[in-house]
């Protein structure tokens, strides 16, 4: 999404390691390439933990490319806020077009060199297109509040961290005012609730602190 700001701080560095020591034998025992996805609640760090794990990679000479489920929402931010305020059961995983951006997961892993995706633009409220080039990427990382629901993953990250713990990150990170207002409290309680359930498909699991565990 353009005009969403990423501040990586050392506790995101600490989980990419993590995350790095358990996929990296892994890529190098593979043939082919990797998808990875990185999932949370609001502000639990999934953009940040994503760009640290691309960076990590990169010193290995480990080309990637993020997707971002914020570009796959069907309405961009404001225009989806309001669709919220006006029936809040339009909150969840239907915000979102899952099925697009596993087909673009599905085509990376095929090896496709370049896809065209969509594109928030988050200040004019728009969602417009971008030519991604991935014939030199070698990972893929899918960050998203849902992202633990695709199918094409080899690996499933999921931040354990509820809105309740990610308040102060959000309020520092504030794009606009309306996203720490009470109606927003009903929104983050939703998706708390849809994505509590989540955590048992992944298999990389950070905790609260960022310490990371493996599931068996």
């Amino acid at each position: 999404m353009r005009g969403d700001a990423i501040v990586i701080e050392e506790h995101h560095i600490q989980a990419a390691n993590g995350i790095c020591e358990i996929i990296f034998p892994k890529i190098q025992a593979g043939t082919g390439k990797y998808t990875v996805s990185i999932a949370g609640e609001s502000g639990s760090g999934k953009s940040e933990t994503a760009a640290a794990l691309a960076n990590l990679l990169a010193e290995q000479n480990i080309d990637c490319y993020i997707f971002q489920q914020d570009d796959y929402f069907i309405y961009p931010p404001k225009t989806n806020d309001r669709t919220r305020r006006q029936d809040i059961t339009w909150v969840g995983p239907q915000e979102v077009k899952l099925d697009l951006l596993d087909s673009h997961l599905a085509s990376f892993r095929s090896g496709v060199s370049t896809l065209c995706k969509p594109l928030v633009m988050y200040a004019e409220d728009t969602v417009t297109e971008e030519e991604c080039v991935l014939d030199k990427a070698l990972v893929a990382i899918a960050e998203g509040t849902y992202t633990t629901l695709l199918t094409n993953i080899n690996t499933r990250v999921f931040i354990d961290r509820s809105y309740h713990q990610t308040k102060a990150h959000r309020e520092k990170r504030r794009r606009d005012e309306s996203e720490l207002d009470s109606f927003i409290d009903n929104v983050l309680q939703i998706e708390h609730d849809i994505i509590t359930k989540h955590k048992v498909r992944a298999q990389v699991v950070l905790s609260a602190n960022y310490s990371v565990s493996l599931c068996v």
